[in-house]
């Protein structure tokens, strides 16, 4: 069974730093390309960043490009996105996704499984 655990989130201050973690379980992830997609209330999902089965491919959203950094731990099952310079416009709940089987590397949203895990809430707010 496929499990997606974020954790990391919090309150923060505009400006200010937070680092996401997911772990997961029940699937090949050296083997799978991974994403964090956020969703804010009443809006649709964003798809902030991607990241290769090895690690050594990433893309970033626009809007996050020079402040996040996603990054991956294979040997503990472990994706990260550190977020740095943080905006108020990035509040929003955190999801990692995992690729569909096969895909070890795809930085559109058809590549990734419907999953989500619980998310993990990020609020920055002075």
């Amino acid at each position: 069974e496929v499990q997606l655990v974020e954790s990391g989130g919090g309150l923060v201050q505009p400006g200010g730093s937070l680092m996401l973690s997911c772990a997961a379980s029940g699937f090949a992830f050296d083997r799978s390309a991974m994403s964090w997609v956020r969703q804010a209330p009443g809006q649709g999902p964003e798809w902030v960043s991607f990241i290769s089965s090895t690690g050594g491919s990433k893309t970033y959203a626009d809007s996050v490009k020079g402040r996040f950094t996603i990054s991956r731990d294979n040997e503990k099952s472990t994706v990260f996105l550190q977020l740095d310079s943080l905006k108020i416009e990035d509040t929003a709940m955190y999801y990692c996704a995992k690729a569909k089987e096969g895909y070890d590397y795809c930085s559109i949203p058809w590549c990734y499984d419907d999953y989500r895990g619980q998310g993990t809430q990020v609020t920055v707010s002075s």
